[in-house]
C-alpha cells in the first residue's frame, strides 16, 4: 500500500512550479541557510526589526555565506582559502520576482493562485482523484492512458487534473487526449487541438458522423443518448485497441453514478450504478472513471475558474424529456433540503450488505438454519434435492 499512500500524499500536496527557492541548494556537507552550521539565524517576533537591522543582517549574511567555487571540503570549514567566483552579469540573473501591471489579462493559472476558494478546490479535486486512483488501483506504472475529451467540463477537467497527477505521481505513465468529432452543426474544429497545443498534450483527433446516423435512426422526440453513446464508444474503444492503450479514462463523476443507480433503480428494477473500473464488453479494453469520487459542483466551479474553452453538445443537449434530467432535479431537491444527502446515497454504494438484501445469488438465505439432511423446497413449493 505505499505507492497508494504517495497517490493520495501527492493529491493533497499543493501544485509549484519549480523555482531555485524551493530547490534544495546545501553546500557538500549539507548546511543551508546563512549562519555556520547551516541554520538559520532566528529573530525573537517580539522585536520590530528597523533598516538598520536589514543592513546588518544582510551584511552579516554576506560575510558568513559559504563560498562557492572549485574549492573542496575543508574550504568550507574555514581551514583553507577560497576565491569567491565573480557574480555574474545581471542578464544572467533569475528574476527574484514578477511584476504584475493592473492592465494585464490573467491567464487560468494566475487566477487560481489569486482566488484562494478556487486553490482550495483545485486541492479537493486532486485529492479525491489520488484517492479514487490508489482505491480501484486505476493507473499503474507504464500504462498509456487515453483520455477521452469531448469538449465539456467534465471531460476537460480530468485531463487538467490527471496532467498535474502525471507530474507528481510515483510511477510512470503516458496520457494521450483522444477527441472524436461528431459533425455536429456549428462545431468548431479549431477550438479543442489548439487549446491541446498550448498545453503540449499529445493528442489526436477521429471522425466519424454518429449526428447524421443518430438524427437518421432515431425518431424526433425519442431519446438519442442511448445510440449516440454506442457509436461513440465504439469508435473510441477501437481506437484504443488498435493504438496499444492499455486504460480508457472517462470523465464520469460522483454525480453520474448517483443518477445511474436511480435510473437503473425506478426504469430497469436493478440496484446497479456505474463501476469506477470495468472491463468493456468485448474484453479488450480496461475502462477507468477517475473523478468517480467528484462532486459536479467542484467540477463545474473548477472548469469555470480555469476558463476551459467548453464545447455545447447541440445534440442531446436540446432534448428537455430525458429521465437522467429529471433524476438530477429530483437529487438536487433532496440536496437543498437535505445538504450532504447526495454524498451519502454515493457512499452507501460501497457499504452494501448483501445479507440484508433479496438477492439469493450474492447470499445463502437457504442455508440461513437449515437442518441437517431436512429436505427444502425450491420455489414452487415442492421438495428439492437437499444435496
Amino acid at each position: 500500500r505505499a505507492e497508494s499512500t504517495l497517490w493520495v500524499l501527492l493529491m493533497d500536496a499543493p501544485v509549484m512550479a519549480a523555482s531555485p527557492r524551493l530547490r534544495d541548494e546545501r553546500g557538500p556537507i549539507g548546511g543551508v541557510g546563512n549562519s555556520p552550521g547551516g541554520v538559520p539565524a532566528r529573530v525573537p517576533r517580539n522585536r520590530a526589526r528597523s533598516r538598520a537591522d536589514f543592513a546588518a543582517s544582510a551584511q552579516a549574511a554576506e560575510v558568513n555565506a559559504p563560498r562557492i567555487g572549485s574549492c573542496d571540503r575543508a574550504d568550507y570549514n574555514g581551514r583553507l582559502p577560497c576565491e569567491r567566483p565573480p557574480a555574474p552579469p545581471p542578464s544572467a540573473r533569475l528574476p527574484i520576482a514578477r511584476e504584475f501591471r493592473i492592465d494585464e489579462p490573467m491567464n487560468a493559472t494566475s487566477r487560481r493562485k489569486l482566488d484562494p476558494e478556487a486553490a482550495r478546490r483545485a486541492t479537493r479535486l486532486r485529492r479525491q482523484v489520488g484517492q479514487a486512483i490508489a482505491d480501484f488501483n486505476m493507473i499503474e506504472d507504464g500504462d498509456r492512458v487515453m483520455v477521452c475529451v469531448s469538449g465539456g467540463k467534465d471531460s476537460w477537467t480530468l485531463l487538467d487534473l490527471l496532467l498535474e497527477l502525471q507530474a507528481n505521481a510515483p510511477i510512470a505513465f503516458e496520457l494521450v487526449a483522444v477527441h472524436l468529432d461528431q459533425k455536429q452543426p456549428g462545431y468548431d474544429a479549431e477550438v479543442i487541438p489548439r487549446y491541446l497545443r498550448e498545453r503540449d498534450v499529445t493528442f489526436h483527433v477521429l471522425e466519424q458522423d454518429t449526428y447524421g446516423v443518430v438524427k437518421r435512426v432515431i425518431p424526433e422526440g425519442r431519446t438519442m443518448c442511448s445510440l449516440c453513446s454506442r457509436l461513440r464508444r465504439g469508435a473510441l474503444y477501437t481506437f484504443a485497441a488498435e493504438q496499444g492503450l492499455s486504460k480508457i479514462a472517462l470523465g464520469h463523476h460522483r454525480d453520474d453514478i448517483v443518477e445511474t443507480l436511480f435510473l437503473n433503480l425506478f426504469h430497469q428494477a436493478t440496484l446497479k450504478a456505474m463501476p469506477p473500473k470495468l472491463r468493456s464488453d468485448d474484453g479488450r479494453n480496461i475502462v477507468i472513471r477517475p473523478l468517480a469520487y467528484c462532486s459536479e459542483h467542484d467540477i463545474a466551479e473548477h472548469a469555470r475558474a480555469q476558463a476551459f474553452p467548453i464545447l455545447p453538445c447541440n445534440l442531446c443537449g436540446s432534448q428537455e424529456n430525458l429521465q437522467r434530467k429529471a433524476i438530477k432535479s429530483m437529487l438536487a431537491a433532496w440536496e437543498s433540503q437535505h445538504p450532504g444527502r447526495i454524498e451519502n446515497i454515493f457512499r452507501a454504494l460501497g457499504h452494501t450488505v448483501p445479507s440484508h438484501l433479496l438477492d439469493h445469488a450474492l447470499h445463502d438465505f437457504a442455508a440461513l438454519g437449515r437442518r441437517a439432511q431436512a429436505p427444502r423446497t425450491d420455489a414452487h413449493g415442492g421438495l428439492a434435492d437437499p444435496d
